[in-house]
């Protein structure tokens, strides 16, 4: 048996109020991991995950953060270790978009998307990795896009963010691999968020020509993958780039 591996787990999810990231600490919780719930603006949705959690039989709390602050993400992680222990299990979910075209996108969109989709990813494994290199133990589940494969139009700066994190994946987890840590990325491609419902149907049936499934993924079909990863039986899958986008980025 793995060291560490009767320990019970403890996860931060990062952007964890709502959709995606919400799915995913849902499921971590399901499995009897203890879930830190990192939100920046939505309170009351990141609360109403908590209880839900608690209500359950299951261990949670709220943690406000913005990811590409350093800072916060320091105390947020002091936090977590102050009321449980070293965290376990980490998933950079947090992500924003500010689309454009290139030519007209500035400094500032450009510069917010980098700071919280990859700086962000950056600040939170590197303030959890000391610990699990000391427990010899850990799992760090980045959510990249399809986009950071394929590309999109008017999104360098996200496809930017989300293809570094590729590459951030690979590096990481050939440093880490020999201390039984693994580092995957998960690329959804669109799923029934917020953000997918509120796009013209015209252009959501163009995309759905474009997906070999001919539909739209659900939150919970990343929450799967993501709890796999989180568990003892991905212990030798590391390094990896797994899309989960009904075929879009073949």
């Amino acid at each position: 048996m793995k060291e560490n591996a009767e320990k019970e787990k403890i996860a931060l999810v990062t952007g964890a109020s709502k959709g995606i990231g919400k799915a995913i600490t849902l499921k971590l919780a399901s499995m009897g991991i203890k879930v830190a719930i990192n939100y920046n603006s939505s309170k009351d949705d990141a609360k109403e995950t908590a209880d839900k959690i608690i209500a359950n039989g299951g261990s949670a709390i709220i943690l406000k953060a913005d990811v590409s602050n350093y800072d916060e993400v320091q105390e947020i992680i002091k936090e977590v270790d102050s009321t449980w222990g070293p965290i376990d299990i980490l998933v950079n979910n947090a992500g924003i978009i500010s689309d454009n075209l290139l030519v007209r996108m500035s400094i500032e969109e450009w510069a917010k998307v980098i700071n919280t989709n990859l700086n962000g990813t950056f600040y939170c494994t590197r303030s959890v990795l000391r610990n699990m290199l000391k427990n010899r133990w850990g799992r760090i589940i980045n959510i990249g896009s399809v986009v950071g494969l394929r590309g999109n139009i008017g999104q360098a700066n996200y496809a930017a963010s989300k293809a570094a994190i590729i590459g951030f994946t690979k590096a990481l987890a050939k440093e880490v691999a020999a201390r039984n840590i693994t580092v995957n990325t998960v690329t959804p491609g669109y799923i029934n968020t917020e953000t997918v419902d509120i796009l013209p149907q015209k252009l959501k049936d163009h995309i759905l020509t474009h997906i070999p499934q001919q539909q739209f993924g659900e939150k919970e079909d990343i929450a799967h993958i993501v709890g796999f990863l989180a568990s003892q039986e991905s212990n030798y899958i590391t390094g990896q780039t797994i899309s989960v986008d009904g075929g879009l980025a073949i």
